[in-house]
């Protein structure tokens, strides 16, 4: 009977512990369940922000690598500038020292490829490219008679046909076209436009091409044939054929288009001050002259 009975008690403690061990191994899978998926949970953020920082980053790097070539860039641009500026300005101290010794050979080829011969069935003039698009100026009285059949002989002696593009007639201003790409001439600011200052004529006096006569500013602001007080006054040599030529100073840019010269008088030569002609060029472009 006892025996039965420890037997019975031995059984129930057994079936206790089995229930317990069962108990924790299912609270063990439980929490193995939770904890992976809290695991995962964390693993999938973790990604998720490496994907973003990496993405920052990214970001970050090129906005520098950005920065910093813009700002290297804008160093070399300021420093290509100033380079290209001294060698300009050393250019024209070159330029002005030999003209101050009398010697505008070196201003003389820099320019002669901007002027050209103005041919029309009863005239011959000068004329010399404002814009390397081909876009040149002359005097109105060279083509009056022959706006439609005006050839335009180079420095290289090439031939072209130009195209009349407008005149301010009360300036005896006219300006052609000839398409292409040419060496152009810089007029001149008006602060460049001294009395006193050297200057040369390049034209065609009497038919000799490509001419150039010296001499300096005798006069600013003078009175022309139109009554407006827009002239040079030059000592340089001017004779039939100088018309619409350039007035060239040492720095080598055209002070003036030559007009006309006193009859009966010697070194009395007038030019068009070259803000004028800078001013009614784009007037006659825009085909509006400015009175």
């Amino acid at each position: 009977m006892i025996q039965d009975e420890l037997h019975t008690s031995h059984k129930k403690h057994r079936n206790a512990l089995y229930s317990l061990v069962v108990i924790l191994a299912i609270l063990q899978i439980v929490s193995f369940i939770v904890i992976s998926m809290q695991v995962s949970k964390l693993s999938i953020k973790i990604d998720d922000e490496t994907e973003r920082t990496t993405k920052e980053l990214k970001q970050y790097s090129s906005n520098l690598v950005e920065a910093y070539d813009s700002i290297y860039q804008e160093n070399f641009n300021q420093i290509s500038d100033a380079i290209i500026r001294q060698q300009k300005d050393f250019s024209d101290e070159i330029k002005t020292l030999k003209s101050a010794q009398a010697d505008f050979s070196g201003v003389v080829e820099d320019v002669v490829r901007g002027v050209v011969t103005i041919r029309t069935d009863d005239s011959i003039g000068t004329g010399f490219f404002v814009n390397p698009r081909g876009y040149m100026v002359t005097n109105y009285h060279v083509i009056r008679e022959n706006k439609d059949t005006i050839e335009v002989v180079s420095y290289d002696r090439e031939v072209y046909q130009a195209t009349f593009i407008g005149m301010d007639e009360e300036r005896d201003l006219a300006l052609l076209l000839v398409p292409g790409n040419f060496d152009s001439i810089e007029l001149a600011e008006k602060g460049d436009i001294q009395v006193g200052k050297k200057v040369i004529a390049i034209g065609n006096p009497l038919g000799l091409s490509f001419t150039v006569t010296e001499g300096i500013i005798s006069g600013i602001d003078r009175v022309g044939p139109s009554g407006l007080a827009e002239y040079v006054q030059t000592d340089v040599s001017l004779n039939p054929g100088n018309s619409g030529g350039p007035l060239i100073d040492t720095n080598g840019k055209a002070v003036g288009i030559n007009n006309f010269k006193i009859g009966g008088a010697e070194a009395l030569g007038f030019s068009l001050a070259s803000p004028i002609i800078k001013e009614q060029v784009n007037a006659i472009a825009n085909q509006t002259i400015v009175a």
